[in-house]
C-alpha cells in the first residue's frame, strides 16, 4: 500500500541508456526526452557544461580544455561519475515538469544482454546516486520485443535483432525470457569508423565522426538497391514469370538499378594539410562498411543455427524483427532476409522500441515484473 502511495507522489521513469542516444519514458505520459548520450566537460574545473543535444553540438568544435564525451562505450559505463550526472540531468528534467516533486522515482533502465554483474551494479548505483528510489534493469532486446508488441510471454519463438550505436544484440525470446542471445560490439559507431578509415585509406582525407554519420545516413546501404521499371507499378507474380513471355512483352518486368547516389565528402587532405572536397558514391560507402555488416549477418545466422528446432519453426513463420537505429541502414533488412532465408521486418519506430517496452513494464510492474533482470547482491570491495 505504501509503495502504491509513493508511486502516485513520484514520477516513475524508464530509461534506454544507449551508447549513442538515450530516451526517457514517464509513467502515464509516454516518451518525454530523446537526447544524445553526450556530456561536455570543462577539464580545468571538472564542471559539466552541457548534456544531450547541446553537448553534441560541441563535438569537434571545442577548445582543448573542453571535451564532449560519451560516458558509455559499447553499451556499458566507461565513466561512472559522468553517467551519474547524465542520469541526474534526465531525472531532474522530468521532475521539473511536476508540481511539488517529493519522492525519488522508481527507474527501469535498459541495458545490453550479457553484461557482467559488476556492470549491472554500476548502472544501479549510478541511477540511485542520481536520485532514483528503486532501480530495476531490463535487457534491451527483451524490452525492444515488448515495444514491438511481440507475444514474448507465450510459448513461441521470437527473434529480434537490436542494432544500436555500440552493440548489436540478437535474441531468441519465449515465455518472457531469453532462450538464446548474442551481443556483438559492432553497430552504428563501428560503421562510422569504417567510413572514416575508408576516407583515409582511399582518398587520404581526414573526416570527423559527424561527417561519417551524415554520409552513412545519406547514401549508406548494406545491399545494392534496385527498383522496378517505372512502367510497372508492381512486380508480376512468380507464376507469370515461369512461362517466359516474348522479349517484347517482358520489358515492363525488367529490373533496373537505381542511378548512383552521391554526396560531397569534405575534410582535410592528409598529404597537403589543406581542406578538400570529393564526391563519394553509395557503392563506395557500401564497400567501406561491408566487413562490419557481414559480421552482423554472421552473428544472426549463428544464432539461428543454435536455436532449438521448435522455436526455429515459429521464427520461420513469424520472421525476424529488427530494432534500433542501426536497423535503418538501407537494405540491411533485405540482406538479412536473403542470407537467412527468413522474412525480415523493421518494426515501427525502431529507435524508441527499447524505451517503449521498458515503459510498458513500468505501467504494469506487478504483471510484468518477471521480465526484469534478477541481479545478485554484490558486496563492496574491501
Amino acid at each position: 500500500m505504501f509503495n502504491k502511495l509513493l508511486s502516485y507522489l513520484s514520477e516513475d521513469i524508464a530509461i534506454d541508456l544507449g551508447t549513442a542516444n538515450s530516451e526517457v519514458y514517464v509513467r502515464g505520459r509516454g516518451i518525454v526526452i530523446q537526447e544524445p548520450s553526450v556530456v561536455a566537460i570543462n577539464q580545468k574545473t571538472g564542471q559539466i557544461l552541457a548534456i544531450g543535444a547541446e553537448a553534441k553540438k560541441m563535438v569537434g568544435r571545442t577548445p582543448a580544455h573542453i571535451v564532449a564525451t560519451r560516458p558509455l562505450v559499447k553499451g556499458v559505463i566507461s565513466d561512472f561519475e559522468v553517467t551519474e550526472q547524465m542520469l541526474r540531468y534526465f531525472i531532474q528534467k522530468v521532475r521539473k515538469r511536476k508540481f511539488l516533486p517529493v519522492f525519488g522515482p522508481r527507474v527501469i533502465v535498459g541495458i545490453p544482454c550479457g553484461v557482467t554483474e559488476v556492470e549491472k551494479k554500476a548502472v544501479q548505483d549510478a541511477a540511485k546516486n542520481a536520485g532514483a528510489r528503486e532501480v530495476y534493469l531490463i535487457e534491451q532486446p527483451l524490452a525492444a520485443a515488448l515495444g514491438a508488441r511481440l507475444p514474448i510471454q507465450k510459448a513461441g519463438g521470437n527473434l529480434i535483432v537490436d542494432i544500436g550505436g555500440g552493440t548489436t544484440q540478437i535474441a531468441v525470446i519465449s515465455l518472457g525470457g531469453l532462450v538464446l542471445s548474442k551481443s556483438l560490439r559492432i553497430a552504428g559507431d563501428q560503421l562510422n569508423e569504417d567510413i572514416i578509415r575508408f576516407a583515409q585509406e582511399e582518398y587520404k582525407l581526414l573526416i570527423g565522426e559527424r561527417t561519417a554519420e551524415e554520409i552513412k545516413i545519406g547514401i549508406g546501404s548494406a545491399f545494392p538497391l534496385k527498383e522496378y521499371n517505372s512502367k510497372t507499378e508492381a512486380p508480376a507474380p512468380l507464376e507469370a514469370l515461369v512461362s517466359r513471355p516474348p522479349a517484347s512483352s517482358r520489358s515492363s518486368l525488367r529490373l533496373e538499378r537505381t542511378p548512383k547516389r552521391e554526396m560531397p565528402l569534405r575534410g582535410r587532405n592528409l598529404v597537403t594539410g589543406l581542406p578538400e572536397e570529393i564526391t563519394v558514391f553509395d557503392e563506395d560507402i557500401r564497400r567501406a562498411m561491408e566487413k562490419s555488416v557481414r559480421q552482423i549477418v554472421a552473428a544472426v545466422k549463428s544464432t539461428i543455427e543454435e536455436t532449438p528446432p521448435e522455436l526455429l519453426s515459429d521464427i520461420m513463420s513469424k520472421g525476424v524483427y529488427m530494432a534500433g537505429g542501426g536497423s535503418l541502414l538501407q537494405g540491411l533488412d533485405n540482406l538479412l532476409a536473403k542470407e537467412t532465408k527468413i522474412p525480415t521486418t523493421i518494426i515501427d519506430d525502431p529507435l524508441t522500441a527499447v524505451v517503449r517496452g521498458a515503459g510498458m513494464v513500468l505501467e504494469d510492474l506487478d504483471e510484468l515484473r518477471e521480465v526484469l533482470i534478477k541481479t545478485q547482491e554484490l558486496k563492496p570491495l574491501k
